[in-house]
């Protein structure tokens, strides 16, 4: 099913579809409620008093519209106070409104938001709800071949919404329909199966953002082989699936000699645990071990779609991690890029060993403002913050401080962890550099410190997004198992600090 067609009005007829009311606990009925209740003879006064409905955030009461009426339904939609709301609670408002216009099976749909009072929405919540719809409306059904009735005619459901500042919505929302279709493709990507998006497939697909304006560098075994990344290709090896690097660069500054900012993500396609194999049940979801990259695609898609006016940098690495004769195994000890050694205790701690070779190219080639990476990267930080917070870990206060505000106005939270000198210790090998495992307690964090090795003190920030990338937490902006999380919160950090 396509998404949302979204369009926006000064006003509409009351002729077909669904009409959609916006009601904040404390207002009066605006003009659109009462040109509505007036046209079906009092039905939505009636209703409103009968059930008792309070406009709480994210109430709703649905009304059948009376006979004679264009009109197949009304819905009431709870705003709770007006002062309380924030940018994120108008995308869930118009999540919440998706989800009941996929559940009536609508076609048409109209959502009134002129209150004709000065704490009406704005144009830039106006624009939040339109994107909480193509949020809530994306679908993943590729793969299959029996669809329902109501999904078989391919036909999208079109929304209008009126409102007075309807040319303002319009334009802001060109940029959130951008960032909403990089969120989409993130989702995308992580729900795709390893058999069709293995490193080659992905590495092809992030070749389409070149349509955007975006430079795409791709990097093959070869050429890895030669540059020496030695610590990306032992997690490679015991695949059939060549490994790849795709290096993305958006030069949108006013100024090209800007320095950029660089953003890196764990890309494993599929991951088995190599010869420390995982356990048979669940490992179906470690298709989604590339969500971090996942995220960083999504990022520079969005970034370019809308013409952000900054230099970035996306950068992640491709591999597949499997079991076959000629897998790495515990003891093996490999040379990075960076020429650090790294003794294989765990086959299966194999994201760190793909980052630390891709940050140290990015901070050596590219010499970012700074760097930060999002990878599934440990099943410990799900122990300590489940599936609401991605643990953030930084070298950086200022941008650690960003990264929670850019959060808390996108819901895509973080929670910053500890780095420390006791930490870093439990990583060091008796035979090499390093080790890439520190064992059991403090996972994410020595895994963390492990990445932080290769930074070369370039700012930087790891967001460990094991709870958040896949399998997340249900919400009215997102069913999916997908939730292409990051794109919003990196998107929000670039758009509030680092725009020229």
């Amino acid at each position: 099913m396509p998404l949302p067609t979204l369009s926006f009005a000064k006003s509409a007829s009351l002729d077909e579809g669904v009409a959609v009311v916006l009601l904040a606990e404390g207002v009066e009925f605006g003009p659109d409620l009462v040109s509505i209740d007036a046209a079906t003879g009092g039905t939505v006064t009636r209703a409103i008093a009968k059930a008792g409905f309070k406009p709480k955030l994210l109430s709703s009461l649905d009304i059948l519209a009376p006979n004679g009426c264009g009109l197949d339904r009304i819905l009431v939609m709870g705003l709770g106070v007006p002062g309380d709301l924030k940018a994120r609670d108008w995308a869930r408002i118009g999540g919440s409104i998706q989800g009941k216009l996929a559940e009536f099976k609508a076609k048409t749909a109209t959502i009134f938001a002129n209150w004709g009072q000065a704490d009406a929405p704005t144009a830039s919540d106006i624009a939040e709800i339109a994107f909480g719809t193509l949020l809530r409306g994306f679908k993943f059904d590729v793969y299959k071949t029996k669809k329902k009735d109501d999904e078989a005619d391919g036909k999208s459901l079109k929304i209008t919404i009126v409102t007075e500042t309807f040319a303002a919505a319009k334009k802001v929302f060109a940029a959130k329909k951008a960032l909403a279709d990089g969120v989409n493709l993130a989702r995308e990507l992580v729900i795709e199966p390893p058999n069709v998006l293995y490193p080659e497939a992905f590495a092809d697909r992030a070749r389409k953002l070149e349509k955007l304006g975006v430079e795409i560098d791709i990097l093959g075994e070869k050429e890895l082989k030669k540059l020496g990344f030695g610590a990306l290709l032992g997690v490679s090896q015991g695949s059939a699936r060549p490994p790849r690097v795709v290096i993305f660069r958006w030069n949108g500054a006013k100024s090209k000699n800007q320095q950029p900012i660089a953003f890196i993500g764990k890309g494993v396609t599929f991951d088995t645990g190599g010869i420390s194999i995982k356990p048979a049940a669940g490992m179906e979801d470690m298709k989604g071990d590339m969500a971090g990259a996942a995220c960083v695609t999504g990022l520079m898609h969005a970034l370019a779609a809308r013409k952000a006016p900054v230099n970035a940098i996306g950068a992640i690495g491709l591999v597949e991690n499997m079991p076959d004769g000629n897998a790495q195994r515990p003891g093996d000890i490999v040379t990075s890029l960076s020429g650090q050694t790294i003794e294989i205790i765990n086959t299966d701690a194999e994201g760190r060993l793909v980052l630390a070779d891709v940050v140290w190219y990015v901070q050596q080639t590219y010499k970012p403002k700074f760097m930060i990476d999002l990878a599934t990267l440990t099943g410990a930080i799900l122990v300590a913050l489940g599936k609401t917070y991605a643990g953030l870990f930084s070298t950086s206060d200022e941008l650690a401080a960003q990264l929670s505000q850019a959060g808390e106005a996108t819901g895509e939270l973080v929670w910053r962890m500890p780095l420390a000198a006791e930490y870093d210790k439990m990583i060091d090998s008796q035979f090499a550099d390093m080790k890439n495992t520190g064992g059991r307690f403090g996972g994410s964090i020595t895994a963390a410190h492990f990445i932080k090795r290769f930074t070369n003190d370039v700012p930087w920030v790891h967001l460990d997004i094991a709870g958040t990338g896949m399998d997340s937490t249900q919400t009215e902006t997102n069913r999916l198992w997908a939730s292409g999380w990051g794109v919003r919160l990196l998107d929000k950090l670039v758009q509030d600090n680092y725009e020229s």
